[in-house]
């Protein structure tokens, strides 16, 4: 049977976008929530790559599940679908016993993520990373990396980061925090999926060989990307290792008893007595350090 010849223009187009919408690898987590009884790792220290292009948003990257375990999602720069739409990051909450994934979605607030802190704006509630206004993005110079793009909107305000790196909210060891008033009214606006180049983003990210979390131990060498599904390149950042802990200092010798002074020889007349100096040295090392 002939194709007709505008079916046949946009064909190639076409093939295009179910590519990118169908799931490469069948996992497709960042769209759809799944269930697993094992903690997904805690959140790797990274660094925010640089901007591309003015108008990109940052997404924190996430751990995410594979038949094989968790595996790490790169953090990268995205258009968003539309001005005016801010991202919400999914997040991992532990219910009843089980760590059910939420998805994250595109919506014109930011809403409730777990108290999850992702870092990069994303600090547990709400986002400081930059808002719209006028149909420009704004971005906060404090948390951004614009690297060498001049970007036409930019303020500076200082943030509150928790360092916190549990991945997951509920149970022991995860977050503690509920939705607040805010954030409820984000939950009855109108959302948006993330879109297929996000999906396509995750999809990839599992064929990363040190992708997983058995491989990299919480450490992953791709940690972010400055664009999506790009995994090799000056753009990619590698995971920092932990901040270790301070090394106790040595206890302090004990300083051996003074030895008895000599008794003065007696001064000629109307010679003047000698003045001591008692100057202690100052203790080994300084003052404590912060690490």
């Amino acid at each position: 049977m002939a194709v007709p010849h505008a079916i046949r223009r946009f064909l190639p187009f076409l093939l295009l976008c179910l590519a990118l919408a169908w799931p490469a690898s069948g996992h497709a987590q960042i769209a759809a929530g799944i269930s697993v009884d094992i903690a997904p790792p805690p959140l790797p220290i990274y660094a925010e790559p640089p901007l591309p292009e003015d108008g990109y948003v940052f997404i924190p990257g996430y751990w995410a599940w594979a038949p094989s375990g968790y595996y790490w999602v790169p953090g990268t720069w995205v258009l968003p679908p539309a001005p005016g739409l801010l991202w919400t990051p999914g997040y991992w909450a532990f219910v009843d016993g089980v760590y059910v994934w939420q998805a994250g979605y595109w919506g014109p607030t930011v809403g409730f993520y777990g108290g999850v802190d992702y870092g990069f704006g994303y600090y547990g509630t709400g986002y400081d990373g930059g808002y719209w206004q006028g149909g420009f993005f704004f971005y906060n110079g404090t948390v951004h990396n614009f690297g060498r793009v001049q970007v036409a909107h930019s303020y500076r305000r200082d943030v509150s980061d928790s360092h916190s790196r549990a991945s997951f909210a509920g149970g022991p060891k995860g977050a503690a925090a509920r939705p607040g008033p805010d954030e409820n009214r984000a939950a009855s606006e109108p959302h948006q999926p993330p879109h297929a180049l996000q999906v396509q983003h995750e999809n990839q990210a599992a064929t990363i060989r040190t992708a997983p979390a058995e491989v990299n131990h919480g450490r992953p060498p791709v940690a972010a990307t400055q664009r999506p599904a790009t995994f090799t390149g000056p753009g990619v950042v590698r995971a920092q290792p932990e901040h270790p802990a301070a090394a106790p200092h040595p206890a302090a010798a004990p300083h051996p008893a003074a030895a008895p002074h000599p008794a003065a020889a007696p001064h000629p007349a109307g010679g003047g007595a000698p003045s001591e100096h008692g100057g202690g040295e100052p203790p080994p090392g300084g003052g404590p350090e912060r690490h």
